[in-house]
């Protein structure tokens, strides 16, 4: 069986009413588990309530990770 624990959770809203989640998660499998950082774009329905459309799952790696935030914030030089 395979769990899914979300450690830290961050949002950044835009749009009329979409957002995008940052989180800190942890699966669990029955041979062991992994950190990553998931990145999750989704929308809020009238009750506001959550859906998700698309995710990508990132390495937990400091280096890894500063490697693709030196990327994302290189795109404001062009």
């Amino acid at each position: 069986m395979v769990e899914f624990e979300t450690l830290k959770s961050k949002e950044v809203k835009f749009g009329k009413n979409s957002f995008i989640e940052i989180s800190k998660r942890k699966v669990k499998t029955p041979i062991g588990e992994n950190e990553f950082i998931a990145i999750s774009r989704g929308y809020y329905l009238p009750d506001k309530t959550k859906r998700w459309r698309a995710s990508i799952a990132l390495p937990n790696e400091k280096d890894k990770r500063k490697e693709i935030a030196e990327i994302i914030t290189s795109f404001d030089k062009d």
